[in-house]
């Protein structure tokens, strides 16, 4: 058995590993932002409203979350996400499934310099590039459909990236402790850095040149954050 307390609790959840609020991660599955409001979770005389079968399979979706990851959310257990976890399992499953696939030629994705990925106007919420024009490389699989390219500049991120490397990166990819990310603040800032940790309330960076200091920020303060899916070094 479970209780509405524990199922929306999950919902919560999910939202914060995938670091969204509840209107994000609704938006994100085609739902209305308002959703999973907790206004929504409790009528006006006080009897309990339970999200629908559809909703949470639609948030699954989205989040590619499977059954048994959302049974043990309800259930109140600290799920980590194996993703991209274990590199060299990943790789070799990766190679594996490559195998088997038909040969998909390499599609073009949109490539910003690091300056214009700190410029305003370019991204949309979910902090994927909006708009026209921009230069474009390809990348060499299907891959997700809204990554998209940015191009190191300067030292800041040695030894990991060098300035004129291309990184590859995924708004939409589900984060955990110890990705490199790329973090763009409200300021306009524009970050790569590890995910030392992440709370309902901030994110904590870890600095891949150990020159450079670490970073805090409440998550107010983000405008979005992405993972580090590929590199072209």
């Amino acid at each position: 058995m479970f209780s509405h307390k524990q199922v929306w609790a999950a919902i919560d959840a999910l939202a914060v590993r995938n670091n969204m609020s509840v209107s994000r991660l609704a938006r994100t599955a085609g739902l209305d932002p308002t959703t999973f409001n907790k206004s929504k979770r409790e009528s006006a005389d006080g009897r309990q409203r339970w999200p629908s079968t559809e909703s949470l399979s639609k948030i699954m979706a989205a989040t590619q979350t499977q059954v048994d990851v959302l049974t043990a959310l309800i259930a109140g257990h600290d799920v980590p996400d194996y993703s991209l976890s274990s590199s060299r399992t990943s790789a070799i499953a990766g190679f594996a499934e490559a195998a088997s696939l038909p040969y998909q030629p390499p599609r073009p994705v949109p490539l910003l310099g690091w300056a214009q990925a700190g410029d305003g106007g370019f991204f949309d919420d979910l902090g994927y590039p909006t708009g026209s024009g921009w230069d474009e490389v390809a990348l060499p699989s299907a891959g997700k459909d809204d990554i998209f390219a940015l191009e190191i500049a300067g030292d800041s991120m040695l030894p990991v990236y060098r300035d004129g490397d291309r990184i590859m990166i995924s708004p939409s990819a589900t984060l955990r402790k110890g990705d490199r990310v790329v973090v763009r603040t409200q300021s306009g800032e524009v970050l790569a850095k590890e995910l030392a940790r992440q709370t309902a309330n901030r994110i904590e960076l870890r600095s891949l040149n150990r020159a450079h200091e670490d970073r805090s920020f409440d998550r107010k303060e983000i405008d979005w954050i992405a993972r580090i899916v590929w590199a072209s070094q």
